[in-house]
């Protein structure tokens, strides 16, 4: 029953703003790092943040300013705050998670992705 969840996304106009989640679900032992990626049409998956288990972050440079990455460790929840928002941002964004699923046994997992949409 190992998944994560996300939702969050839809359609917003240029200089609109979304706010991302995504949760963990099922046997965790710890989670690491998560993060957001985002692939286009067209184009390769790329990094858009992430957030170690200490709270260390880390955005692609076309987010910086406008982005913010948090995250709940109770929760084992990933936030996206996504603000400023540009056609250019429009994507499907995905969700990971990496840690360990026992003491022995890491993970790396991905959400379903979620639609967003930025209109000019």
């Amino acid at each position: 029953q190992d998944q994560l969840v996300e939702s969050g996304g839809g359609l917003v106009q240029a200089g609109g703003s979304l706010r991302l989640s995504c949760a963990a679900s099922g046997s965790i032992f710890s989670i690491n790092v998560m993060g957001w990626y985002r692939q286009a049409p067209g184009k390769q998956r790329e990094l858009v943040a992430t957030i170690t288990n200490s709270g260390t972050t880390n955005y692609a440079d076309s987010v910086k300013g406008r982005f913010t990455i948090s995250r709940d460790n109770a929760k084992n929840a990933v936030y996206l705050q996504m603000n400023s928002l540009k056609p250019e941002d429009t994507a499907v964004y995905y969700c990971n998670a990496q840690g360990l699923k026992t003491f022995y046994l890491s993970f790396n997992y991905w959400g379903q992705g979620t639609q967003v949409t930025v209109s000019s």
